[in-house]
């Protein structure tokens, strides 16, 4: 082997730091990504709303249409710092699901089928 692989334990600053990101990912940033996004969700739905009943008034229904734009690039921006937040915490070694510290063999392991008994 050329580069023989080389693993270190982890200190206790390190599991320290992790403890905290897996703290701030599930309890702060998970949950208020699922919040804008609601919000975004909710303006696009209040613009569509505004578009429709307003079909009559131009600049009612110009209002309705820039609402549902600003509702589909806050649900846009969400989905993509949900994204770039599960592809930071996978490559930390933090599931982006749970929160929870991963170990490398648990990271690279293959997926278990439910028809594998």
């Amino acid at each position: 082997m050329l580069f023989p692989y080389v693993y270190a334990a982890p200190s206790e600053a390190t599991k320290a730091a992790q403890g905290f990101l897996d703290i701030l990912n599930r309890q702060i940033l998970y949950p208020l990504i699922i919040l804008l996004s609601g919000v975004a969700l909710l303006v696009f739905l209040w613009g569509g709303f505004q578009f429709i009943v307003n079909a009559h008034n131009p600049t009612e229904r110009a209002k309705g249409r820039s609402h549902m734009i600003f509702g589909v690039i806050g649900l846009l921006v969400m989905v993509s710092a949900a994204t770039i937040l599960a592809i930071a915490a996978n490559t930390f070694g933090l599931s982006s699901d749970t929160g929870t510290i991963r170990s490398t063999s648990e990271r690279h392991a293959p997926a278990a089928h439910f028809y594998d008994i």
